[in-house]
This record gives C-alpha cells, structure tokens and sequence, in this order.
C-alpha cells in the first residue's frame, strides 16, 4: 500500500469485488473487457443497457454511474471510458488516474475497485497500471490547511475510499508505481512550497524545509548571509538587502551513483519567496501571486526528494538561492552597480528583474564547487514568456543542442512539455552595459531571451539549460491530474530527463 495524505492505493489481482464501488474501464464504442462482461452478466446486463441508453461511447476519461440497486453486491458502478489505440501514452494513463480519482472520490464508498483491463483484448503493462495510480496521487492532492468554516472542516476531514487497481499485472504495478510515487510525492512537496503564503515561508523557513531532505538520505548544506558574504554573492545579496528577512541558499546533494566522485548533474533553481519587485515596484493588483516567485526553487527541492525517495543511481546536486524582494531604505536602488561572485559587474536599472541576479551567484557556485556534467536551471524569471509560450510550455535555452533534445524527449513524454527559444550574440550585446560589465535588463524587446544571455555568461562552456517556467510553475489550469494553484512543474520532467539519460 501507498499513502498519498488521505488516499490509500494497492494492487490486486484481476478479479471482481464483493463490496465497494466498482470502476470499470470501458473502451472504445462502449466494448467491455472481460472482467466488466462478467461484472455485467451478473447483473443481468443491466450495464451495457444504461451505456446504450445513455449513448456512452467509451471515449477517453468519459464517466457514466450506474446504480445497482444490489444488497450483495456493489450498489454503485462507474463507467470508465479508455478511448481507443490513440489514447496510450503515458499522459492518457496518468489523466485515467485522475478522473478514476475524481470519481471514486465523489462517493461515501469506504473502498473502490479498478477493474483496469484493455477492452480490446491487449494487456495493460504494470507500467500502464502504475501511471494510472500514480495520476491519482496526483489529483488527491489538495491545499486546505488555513481554511477554518465548518464547511471545510468536515472536507478536510473526509477519508478517499481505499482504492484498489485490480490488474492481471498487480506485481509488475507494485514494483514501479514504487519509484512513481516518490516522484509524485517530490511534486506534491513543490506543490505546498509555492502554495505557502510568503508570511510562513520566508527563506530560513524554506531552508529548513530543504534540510528535512536530510531524514531520507540528501546530504543538506545552508550558506547563511554571512557565509554568501564571505564567498563575494554580491549579486544575489543585493536582492534581500531591502527585507528584514535574510538570505539564505540551500544546496542538497544525492550520491547515488556507483562512483561517488563521478561529476553530478546539478539543478538551481530561483527561490524568491515574495517578489514586491523592489524599488521598481509592481502594480499592486495581482501581487499577492508573487508568494509563487520561487517555483523554480520548490521544483528543485521536489525533484531532489524523487531522486533520494526511488534511490536513483545518479550523483545529483540541488542548490537554491532563497531571498526577499522588499522596498526599503536598505534595498537596492536602479542604477546601483553590485559585483557577482564571478568578479563581473552588474549594473541594476529594474530592481523587479531580480531573479536572474540570484540566479547568477547559484549558477557561479555551482559549476565552481562541483563541476557538474549538467547544469539546469528554472526559474518564474520573466512575464515575457507567458506573452509567447502561455501556460503550455515553459521556455526553453540552451547552449548545447543534446541537452536541448533530451528536455523537449522528457518533456513530450511527461506533458511537462517546454519550447527552445533562440539565444545569440546580437541578443547578448542588448545586455551590454556604458558602466558595468552588464546591465540586467536589454530593453522592451526579447526579455526572456535577454534574461537567458545574462544568465549564460554565469555557465562557462558547461552544457546548461534555462528553464524559464512562470507561465507553467503557478497560477496553472486545472488538468485532470492537478487542482492546484501551485502545479510542481519541473519536477516529472527533470527526473524524466535524469532516468532516460544519466543513472548508470
């Protein structure tokens, strides 16, 4: 069994229950599989009679209830539509899981039964039968800890059915979903970081929660603003100069290679808990959704979490700068030139393109203290790629072109999908500064091409890539496997990346 908060998921075998509600997957054109003819014929056809009624076709994640009105049976039935051949990648069997959830959870059922087969006489792999368990977990997830009404009171306190997939493959299912659930429980962690309101998390407090890390195998260093001093961070430091709260910077490392000394792949990510834009202040409708300004940061640390929970054999390594973006007589003013730990100088002229000054130092210390084989960055960096991309896929950039093909393969695999943008030096001169190395802005145009070529001059010749996820990380649509504000973006895709191409 496999907690998710309140839902419980187990593998058995295929066969039919004799109580609880019973899901049936139905494929194309309203055919059944085995298992639902049976289920059917015991109940005199009554299912296949209220399907051609009612004109359900089966297609994918279409649902019909149907009533049985059994003493000795289950009383309620739920018609699962699984489409046709179209409908099998691992996206169709992860949104299945999500409606499977929606459905068992809209009952008073205290158990539900997936009689999960394949209509059309194939087999459904334990891979299939763990994605399915694993789209559930995904879409149980909720975030209701500050809401008090009694209405939500008793919500909070309802228990998911114990639901059971019932499959010819339960072993090979039990076996991976395993692996999936540390993955779905790394997203569910980045979920509750960007949903927490900046007053709770700050950025000792979000260290603290990338320490706990620590309890399953990550080893968990925290820089304090002391330490970032010492190291010359001048440009991450110049962000939360204006907060009362300090800086801080996580970096957790998984050793789970056979060589231990083996270069790491290393992810950074922008942790700017609430972003005021500082003395270039936003607008202030819409700023409360700045609590989310660290996504890339909570990606990370859920990602790190899936690597270390399903033991994967990779040394990777997650650094995260976290600060405060506050107005103050302290902060930083536009015009101020500060000194990164690389030796170059930035000139601020917009105090609110802060993220990629944290990200400079991050990205510095990173490839200095470890020498990665990759570096891979997100980060809610610019509002300029929600304007090209919208919330479909984050932006992508690169400077080299595998790393680019293996992240659009994870991510068309994942649904966590992203879009290379170009870079190049014509963009790289619109960020040349009359008084420094470099300003941190390049103008009206290309701003989330500008922000990446300020970014690249951080990486060296290590092969890098930015993901720039503002339209992706928060505020994100409802799909059938998240009903969050706060999605966890990044966190499937980058363990996607990591299992296809970096565990030895």
């Amino acid at each position: 069994m496999v907690m998710a908060k309140k839902l419980t998921i187990g593998f058995g075998s295929a066969k039919i229950p004799a109580s609880g509600d019973i899901i049936i997957v139905v494929g194309d054109k309203g055919v059944f599989g085995k298992l639902g003819a049976e289920l059917d014929k015991q109940h005199d056809g009554l299912l296949a009679s209220a399907a051609k009624s009612a004109d359900f076709k089966g297609t994918a994640n279409a649902t019909m209830d149907v009533w049985t009105q059994s003493k000795n049976q289950a009383e309620r039935c739920v018609l699962l539509g699984i489409g046709g051949d179209d409908d099998r990648a691992e996206t169709s069997w992860l949104d299945l899981g999500g409606t499977i959830l929606a459905a068992a959870a809209s009952s008073s059922a205290k158990s539900a039964t997936i009689l999960l087969e394949d209509p059309a006489g194939g087999e459904i792999s334990g891979d299939q039968a763990a994605l399915v368990a694993m789209g559930m977990l995904l879409r149980a997830y909720k975030f209701e800890q500050y809401k008090t009404s009694e209405k939500a009171r008793k919500a909070k306190a309802k228990t998911l059915p114990k639901i059971t997939v019932a499959t010819a493959n339960s072993t090979a299912a039990k076996r991976r979903f395993s692996a999936l659930s540390a993955v779905g429980e790394g997203v569910n962690i980045a979920r509750d970081l960007v949903n927490e309101p900046a007053n709770i998390l700050g950025p000792v407090e979000f260290a603290n929660k990338a320490k706990e890390l620590s309890k399953i195998g990550v080893d968990v260093q925290i820089l304090t603003e002391k330490e970032m001093k010492k190291l010359k961070m001048g440009s991450l430091l110049s962000v939360s100069q204006g907060s009362v709260k300090p800086a801080r910077m996580a970096i957790m490392r998984w050793n789970g290679a056979k060589s231990k000394t083996a270069a790491p792949v290393a992810f950074v990510g922008k942790g700017v808990v609430f972003d005021t834009g500082g003395i270039s202040l936003k607008p202030g409708a819409g700023m409360g959704d700045m609590k989310g300004d660290m996504g890339g940061a909570a990606a990370v640390t859920g990602l790190m979490h899936a690597l270390a929970a399903r033991k994967a054999k990779v040394n990777a390594v997650g650094v995260i700068g976290l600060v405060e973006n506050m107005p103050d007589g302290d902060a930083t003013r536009p015009g101020d030139i500060v000194t990164s730990m690389s030796g170059q100088t930035i000139e601020i002229l917009n105090t609110d393109a802060e993220g990629r000054l944290v990200l400079a130092d991050a990205l510095w210390y990173t490839q200095k203290k470890f020498k990665p084989k990759i570096t891979i960055d997100l980060a809610t960096l610019t509002g300029a790629i929600l304007v090209a991309l919208g919330q479909e896929r984050a932006g992508l950039f690169s400077n080299d072109d595998e790393l680019s093909e293996q992240l659009s393969a994870a991510g068309e695999a994942t649904g966590e999908k992203v879009w290379r943008m170009p870079l190049g030096k014509a963009y790289d001169k619109m960020i040349d500064s009359k008084f420094a190395d470099m300003k941190n802005i390049g103008g009206r145009f290309a701003g989330s091409t500008t922000a990446a070529q300020f970014l690249l001059r951080y990486v060296n010749e290590t092969p890098w890539a930015h993901l720039d996820i503002a339209g992706t990380a928060m505020n994100s649509p409802d799909t059938k496997i998240n009903r969050s504000w706060g999605s966890g973006y990044g966190v499937r895709l980058l363990d996607r990346l990591v299992a296809d191409n970096y565990e030895k």
